[in-house]
């Protein structure tokens, strides 16, 4: 069963944030040029919350607020389920699943790792059913070495 440790190896532990003070036009320029639906919010190096597209819209846009003179601080989400690397992906998607959101930040000892989101998961599985299937065809067709 691989664990997000590995995902993140694979993927790198790049992690995009901002402080939140940062304005949300800001936040969402940033989110823009680097193709990524969320930023984490840290001070000092702790995880305060997320800014999400969907942060944006709700709190932002549909409230009317001017997202140049409004912080990420008063439109992040808090209370953010956090894992291990040592977390199954499968157990991963599953709780982006329950808790209807779509990034998770990765803690080792109370330290950011890294974070990784419900596509990041579904590209590592969808990878490994290929690979699988791939080899599981060529079994049946006498095409296995051995």
């Amino acid at each position: 069963m691989d664990k997000i440790e590995k995902l993140l190896e694979s993927k790198g532990d790049t992690v995009y944030s901002t402080g939140r003070e940062t304005a949300v036009l800001e936040a969402v320029k940033q989110m823009v040029d680097e193709h990524i639906g969320a930023l984490l919010i840290l001070e000092e190096g702790e995880v305060l919350g997320i800014f999400t597209e969907r942060d944006a819209m709700t709190r932002i846009l549909l409230q009317g607020l001017d997202p140049s003179a409004t912080p990420v601080g008063k439109a992040m989400t808090t209370n953010l389920t956090c894992i291990a690397p040592d977390t199954p992906i499968r157990e991963a998607m599953a709780i982006m699943t329950n808790q209807r959101c779509r990034h998770l930040p990765v803690l080792n000892d109370g330290r950011l790792v890294g974070l990784v989101s419900i596509g990041d998961c579904t590209l590592w599985v969808s990878r490994n059913q290929d690979f699988t299937i791939k080899h599981l065809t060529d079994y049946v067709k006498g095409n296995y070495p051995g």
